[in-house]
């Protein structure tokens, strides 16, 4: 059986001030952080059911972190139906290590 490869990798992009916020904040929760730890670790897109095996919280209150980092933009929804996968959006991670960097 071969390895699964990530996707690739996404052009570089800039961040706004707001969108820098928006990341620091949805990073500032402890879950949505080990959330975003564990949907980089996966070989391809996360299913959501995956998702909700690892975590004990109601499927709401996963709802609620996930759109905290889709709306930041560290993440993209693949919707098939009514199933969901998620992505970690490597390239908009590395802009705002980038974006820390110059302070």
């Amino acid at each position: 059986m071969s390895a699964l490869k990530r996707p690739e990798t996404e052009q570089m992009v800039e961040l706004t001030n707001e969108q820098i916020h928006l990341i620091a904040k949805a990073l500032a929760d402890p879950r949505r952080y080990d959330l975003l730890r564990q949907i980089g670790s996966y070989e391809n897109s996360m299913p959501c059911s995956a998702i909700q095996e690892l975590h004990s919280v109601s499927a709401a209150t996963l709802s609620h972190h996930m759109k905290e980092l889709e709306t930041a933009g560290l993440v993209r929804a693949t919707r098939e139906g009514k199933f969901v996968s998620y992505v970690l959006r490597r390239n908009v991670l590395q802009a705002y290590t980038n974006a820390l960097a110059k302070i």
